[in-house]
């Protein structure tokens, strides 16, 4: 088969069997289930999550987090 005149559908399916080949079916299941889409909006959560902080108190804690695993190295 030439790969320059592959449609899309058969690159795909090319691409599923050799996966399937070097990785066998559930290793093949494995590699396509990490690039599976979520779920939601994650900008409009993510504003829900950070309305009430500001820039400042936001910085304020990843200081406070930093310091503290700082410390627990010690």
């Amino acid at each position: 088969m030439n790969k320059g005149t592959m449609t899309l559908d058969q690159i795909k399916i090319e691409g599923l069997k050799a996966l399937e080949r070097h990785l066998g079916p559930d290793g093949m299941i494995r590699f396509l289930q990490q690039f599976e889409m979520g779920r939601g909006d994650y900008t409009k959560e993510r504003h829900k999550w950070l309305k009430e902080k500001s820039v400042e108190a936001l910085a304020e804690e990843i200081a406070r987090n930093r310091d503290s695993r700082d410390r627990g190295r010690s």
